[in-house]
């Protein structure tokens, strides 16, 4: 036997992939996603059930899973084998209800822990004492097998049951040997050669029982059975035929039928240099599959990082586009018009404004007075419109942007369970309304000090405090929402008779023209940096969605990189 610390590097390595395959999460259902989950099932029940097992103790005995179709005669070729009845069978389907793993006395060291097949539980007992309970191993000992080869009678593999499908499946994994056992009129059927292409990808050994072969037609269907085995790449896999015969009182096959079979097993249990070869066969089998399969696996891991990084990169993009709609909309004009329009014609045309500018202002302020006509109104009225239309402005860039995220995620496989467990990402947190409005009042305060600080010599502060810091922020924000790059364009000077015009060159006579365009591009630039702060807070709600998703983005690389290992432990 084959001690752990003997089996060295290459135990240590496979151990350490299949810790890597263990962790390798795929939550995402991604186009690839449930064939990898399958594969990745498969693989670690192979790691725990044989290949860990075997490089620990690569003397153990040989174990040949009898697997096959529906009624193919599995149980009754193993009760015939052992020469004692230990695994059902009858006309029931299905009939094998829970497997069976048959071993000489000398080997139950063996089997008793669970060495191989560590999920099921060891029952110990003849068909007496059986049990229907598929996640059980019952052991039975018989003397007619020789020491050094073990049978397990595995469920169908065909089995309307879907568990004990799983089973079968699983139990094939295990298998140094597959002993396939099929019938005549059946051994062409799909889902046993599914079955036995899975067997050549992951390189077991195979052996065929053809059961209830009619008489005279042995040599036919031979032929046939082997050329399709050479198609599969089953050349070396040995063929069984045993004629349509009547079983005995104990409801087994006569001997001179199993007689080459059994002394072919006998040979494999007795010399330990041809069971070698088997196992050998299998493990290295197991082992060349493992690259292609972690290959695809990794494959699988990356899709579900690049969708992870897909849906945070629609959030970016969602909100980009959001700021630059905002970013626009501060400068086309659409904040000049509707009640911001009235109030400011309301302000300017009554010359409140314009009586609190110096004597210096006069002849500007007689051409105002005399062009603009209406009802007297304070500047904070007009400071509230703009507030309100800046924030509107916000809020419904802001909405637009969660509803794209929606949009685009749904068009990403695996993004729809993310949006099913987190609704609340199509609509704005609570109290977002209130923030928004409390940004542009924390952005009027910015205006304020950006006046104060720019009124530095004794004349400019005298303009400004002359006419009120209040108003002169105001219309501070109106030309900020009239300008493009800093000047005005020939759309926003034709709006409602030129009356950004006359915001602007307010101002530019309180503090000088290139003052002006600075005062508005601070202001611009502070306003889009306080929604940009908004808006990553409103991403960050997003992302936190994107990551309760245990996807590790290391996850592929550590897969290739065991695998890797694994290979030049080899």
């Amino acid at each position: 036997m084959t001690s752990e610390g003997d089996a060295g590097p290459l135990l240590a390595a496979v151990r350490a992939l299949r810790a890597a395959v263990a962790s390798a999460e795929l939550p995402l259902d991604t186009a690839d996603a449930a064939e990898a989950r399958r594969s990745r099932t498969e693989m670690l029940d192979q790691f725990d059930d044989y290949i860990i097992p075997r490089l620990a103790d690569i003397d153990a005995p040989l174990l040949a899973v009898v697997g096959g179709s529906t009624g193919a005669g599995k149980s009754t070729l193993v009760n015939t084998l052992t020469r004692r009845v230990v695994s059902r069978s009858g006309v029931l389907r299905p009939t094998t209800r829970a497997c069976v793993l048959v071993h000489h006395p000398d080997d139950e060291r063996w089997f008793t822990t669970p060495r191989v097949l560590p999920h099921l539980t060891r029952i110990s007992g003849d068909e007496s004492g059986g049990t229907d309970d598929p996640s059980a191993l019952r052991l039975a000992v018989a003397d007619g097998l020789p020491a050094g080869i073990a049978l397990l009678d595995a469920p169908d593999i065909d089995s309307v049951v879907a568990g004990n499908r799983d089973l079968a499946r699983q139990l094939l994994g295990a298998a140094d040997l597959w002993v396939f056992v099929t019938t005549a009129a059946r051994y062409a059927d799909a889902v046993p050669w599914e079955m036995l292409r899975r067997s050549v990808e992951r390189g077991t050994s195979v052996a065929i029982v053809l059961d209830r072969v009619p008489d005279g037609a042995t040599e036919e269907i031979a032929e046939h059975l082997g050329g399709m085995l050479v198609d599969e790449g089953l050349t070396n896999s040995p063929v069984f035929a045993l004629a349509e015969t009547t079983l005995d009182e104990s409801g087994m096959l006569p001997e001179a039928e199993v007689a080459d079979l059994r002394g072919w097993l006998a040979r494999l249990g007795e010399d330990q240099r041809a069971r070698g070869l088997v196992v050998r066969r299998t493990l290295d089998g197991a082992l060349d599959s493992l690259a292609t399969r972690v290959d695809r696996l990794a494959e699988a891991s990356s899709t579900q990082v690049q969708t992870v990084e897909q849906m945070r990169a629609v959030v970016d993009v969602a909100y980009a586009e959001a700021l630059d709609g905002i970013s626009r909309g501060m400068s086309d004009g659409t904040l000049l018009r509707g009640e911001v329009l009235a109030r400011w014609q309301e302000f300017v045309g009554t010359g409140e404004f314009l009586r609190q500018i110096e004597v210096g202002f006069g002849r500007l302020r007689d051409r105002l007075t005399a062009a603009l006509r209406g009802r007297p109104a304070p500047a904070s009225e007009l400071g509230e419109a703009l507030q309100s239309g800046v924030a509107d402005l916000i809020l419904a860039h802001s909405e637009d942007a969660n509803a794209a995220v929606v949009k685009r995620w749904r068009a990403i496989a695996g993004a729809e369970e993310v949006l099913a467990e987190n609704p609340q990402i199509g609509t704005p947190a609570a109290g977002f309304d209130d923030e928004v409005h409390r940004l542009v009042r924390d952005w009027q305060q910015d205006l304020l000090e950006l006046v104060r600080s720019e009124g530095k010599d004794r004349r400019t502060t005298a303009r400004v405090l002359s006419m009120g810091v209040n108003a002169v922020g105001v219309v501070l924000m109106l030309v900020v929402f009239s300008h493009t790059m800093g000047t005005l364009g020939g759309a926003e000077v034709g709006i409602a008779g030129g009356s950004a015009v006359v915001a602007q060159r307010l101002l530019e006579a309180i503090f000088g023209d290139q003052a002006v365009r600075t005062l508005a591009a601070k202001s611009r630039a502070r306003l889009l940096e306080r929604v940009s702060e908004l808006h990553a807070e409103q991403k960050q709600r997003i992302f936190d969605a994107v990551d309760t998703v245990a996807v590790d983005p290391d996850q592929p690389g550590l897969l290739l990189d065991a695998a890797a290992d694994v290979a030049v432990a080899r």
